[in-house]
């Protein structure tokens, strides 16, 4: 069956039809809990998950915004509720997408130090196959106002498969990577195409995952308090799913695993309970739908 085929199935389903909030030929957009939402999709549905869940950072600190101190307040979504609980939550919802994932499939999932280590800890207990840790360098990160730190300027991505198996299932596009490398081995330490006017050394180029925040374009219908680069997902999407493949995001935000499915010919299933996220999503995905047409 074609992953379009598949994502017109899903619609069929009488709980996940009540959920619908957005449709076209090349993505499904759902509104609702996402655990309750993975429940009601068919076992080894997806090519790929990409996650990028709450960091739970919204707890009365401080961060800097715009050259101004100002509240981490991005949502009752974003708030701890302890380690035990918080790493709980985050070992449901990776069970529920190793569940849905087919066992040629892969999932990625985006954190800070804040959660990364509850992730890794989670996969490892369920049984995922770990493939690398990506590290994603952010050059315009916010400096650090307590100057008793480091400034946080990266985060990492785990790239791991649902099961562990004699022979590796996974899709990895080696060729086109090593291809957009120079010809070189890509590494797991990415720069990706900048906005600004810099240019990369040869030996810097594809291997250190660089990119600044996502640009003026990127946010023209609105934006959301994590919205990550368009580029960062594309080289997910494009490195690890085959031409035809059924990407699922579990925490849809602004849509940018939509967007960019949807300039890769990649089709796209976002869950989201923010209905402002999911109007914002569908602008987007539209459009960019749009613009794979012509």
């Amino acid at each position: 069956m074609s992953a379009e085929a598949t994502a017109l199935k899903l619609v069929q389903q009488p709980s996940l039809r009540e959920s619908l909030f957005a449709k076209s030929d090349g993505y499904r957009l759902y509104q609702g809990d996402s655990l309750a939402l993975l429940e009601q999709f068919e076992p080894g549905t997806f090519d790929m998950v990409f996650a990028d869940p709450p960091y739970f950072l919204s707890n009365g600190g401080f961060t800097c915004k715009n050259g101004k101190r100002a509240a981490v307040n991005k949502g009752g979504w974003d708030v701890s509720r302890g380690v035990d609980e918080d790493h709980a939550f985050t070992t449901a919802w990776l069970k529920a997408c190793q569940r849905v994932l087919k066992p040629t499939g892969t999932i990625w999932v985006s954190g800070t130090q804040h959660v990364i280590f509850s992730v890794g800890f989670a996969m490892q207990k369920l049984g995922y196959k770990l493939l690398n840790t990506v590290t994603w360098y952010k050059p315009n990160a916010s400096p650090n106002l307590a100057c008793r730190y480091f400034t946080h300027s990266s985060e990492l991505l785990i790239w791991a498969s649902p099961k562990p198996a004699a022979k590796l299932q996974h899709t990895f596009n080696y060729s086109k990577m090593k291809a957009d490398n120079g010809g070189k081995q890509m590494r797991d330490v990415w720069a990706l195409p900048r906005t600004g006017d810099e240019e990369l050394s040869a030996d810097e180029s594809g291997r250190v995952w660089t990119m600044t925040a996502p640009r003026r374009e990127e946010k023209a219908h609105g934006s959301h308090p994590t919205q990550k680069p368009v580029s960062l997902l594309e080289r997910v999407i494009e490195a690890s799913t085959p031409e035809d493949a059924l990407v699922l995001d579990p925490f849809n935000g602004s849509g940018t695993t939509g967007v960019a499915a949807m300039k890769l010919g990649r089709r796209y299933v976002g869950i989201d309970m923010d209905e402002q996220y999911l109007k914002l999503s569908q602008k987007r995905l539209a459009e960019a739908e749009r613009a794979a047409r012509r």
